[in-house]
């Protein structure tokens, strides 16, 4: 994440199999400086980043809480690239207008406005934790989570989602929409921040509830059935079908919130 968020300089010392030594890596790790443009945790995702690194078993070794982006290509092609372009805007908070006017009017190339979403990668001690974080990450919405193993055990758990948008705006320094079309995305790409927000707090408040859970031993139904997955069907045969509809309702919620997700459990690295 080179605007913002944090990212841990070096990770290739935090590899290593297994748990062994998890917590020496993990000491190196966050006791090196920030290795963003930013050079700090983003503030919507710092609590976050700082609940995940007071757990044991947990480190964060890179994030972002979601950015608005003006990027200028010199390229004629419009895919993602990294080379040969500018950032005219970049900003954490909602768009304004003025401040996207200004920028469009310094581009000399290729302009697109990009909205990037929450991305976070924490280093996990054991497989089951990342598990844990997982099924966090996909109740809150983020549904192109994934967890990586390699082959000498490092395990990361990786929380995304498609919540994304990219549209290209100047064509060499001209610009190729009216003002009517500026004002509605900028409409969308802020709808799309405050759901990016939400997610955000969710993810937050479901791994409190999900570590909570795990810290109760007398609760034995707590420890086997994740919180976050819990369903309860009614007992009377007469309304199984309206509690169908009632989950089908709730499932259609979630997915309106966004844009469609794909569903990653885990793979294995080949590196």
């Amino acid at each position: 994440m080179s605007s913002g968020g944090h990212r841990v300089a070096a990770m290739a010392s935090c590899s290593g199999a297994g748990p062994q030594g998890f917590g020496h890596r993990k000491a190196q790790a966050l006791g090196r400086a920030d290795g963003s443009r930013k050079g700090s945790v983003d503030a919507a995702a710092a609590e976050l980043v700082r609940s995940l690194n007071r757990q044991h078993r947990f480190c964060t070794t890179s994030s972002c809480a979601g950015r608005m982006l003006l990027v200028d290509r010199d390229s004629d092609h419009f895919e993602i690239q990294k080379q040969n372009c500018s950032w005219l805007l970049v900003t954490h908070q909602l768009l304004e207008k003025d401040d996207l006017i200004l920028a469009l009017q310094k581009a000399s190339g290729n302009a697109v406005l990009k909205f990037e979403p929450f991305v976070l990668h924490v280093l996990c001690r054991e497989l089951q934790d990342a598990q844990l974080l997982h099924s966090v990450a996909i109740a809150s919405g983020f549904r192109n989570s994934g967890i990586t193993v390699g082959k000498k055990g490092k395990i990361m758990m990786a929380v995304r989602s498609t919540h994304v948008l990219e549209v290209p705006l100047c064509r060499k320094g001209k610009l190729m929409v009216s003002q009517e079309y500026i004002d509605f995305l900028i409409q969308i790409a802020n709808e799309k921040m405050e759901e990016n927000k939400r997610r955000i707090e969710r993810f937050y408040n479901c791994l409190q509830l999900a570590l909570k859970t795990e810290e109760t031993p007398n609760d034995a139904t707590a420890e086997k059935t994740p919180v976050v997955y819990t369903r309860r069907r009614k007992k009377n045969p007469e309304r199984v079908q309206d509690s169908r509809v009632s989950a089908e309702k709730a499932d259609t919620r979630l997915e309106s919130d966004g844009d469609s997700e794909t569903n990653l459990d885990f793979f294995l690295e080949k590196y």
